[in-house]
């Protein structure tokens, strides 16, 4: 499956999907370092968001709070990342009662969303890109929405029936 083209966004690399996702090693809000590998065995939604507390990443947040499960009976994990510090989503995760990890990209700043070509070096934050990696930790279906621009649920909801 091909992910959605939006006009004046970088290039999506299309040459990773169905290559495995870069394992890449971040610290949670709670301060526990993982590996994107830990979460192999059920499908992984990586959600990258600019900042922690901004309007559009705030309303995301919560529409993947409200939403969850974003499919019935899948066991996906939505895990939204960030290159604010672990502080920052601890606080942010705690005034939303969001439950799902959220990974903080702060050091190496942005190496993650470098990884997954989404990191904006002018700004220094992490762009809006969202990334299905299945079971296996495969590359599956990705997305990238202008900074400002709130993602369509339905799109998850789409790519995880199809996997």
């Amino acid at each position: 499956m091909h992910p959605p083209r939006r006009q004046g966004l970088a290039e999506v690399t299309l040459s990773r999907l169905g290559e495995v996702a870069p394992d890449i090693a971040l610290v949670d809000n709670h301060g526990r370092r993982t590996t994107l590998s830990d979460y192999r065995g059920a499908p992984l939604l990586l959600v990258f968001v600019p900042f922690a507390f901004s309007d559009t990443c705030t309303n995301e947040l919560i529409d993947l709070r409200d939403e969850a499960p974003l499919v019935p009976d899948s066991d996906l994990t939505v895990a939204v990342v960030s290159c604010d510090s672990l502080f920052t989503m601890k606080a942010w995760g705690d005034a939303h009662a969001y439950e799902g990890p959220l990974l903080s990209d702060f050091w190496p700043h942005g190496e993650a969303a470098r990884a997954y070509g989404v990191f904006n070096e002018d700004k220094g934050l992490a762009g809006r890109g969202s990334f299905l990696i299945d079971s296996a930790g495969v590359l599956r279906w990705s997305v990238l929405s202008e900074l400002g621009q709130a993602r369509d649920l339905d799109e998850y909801r789409a790519a995880v029936r199809a996997l």
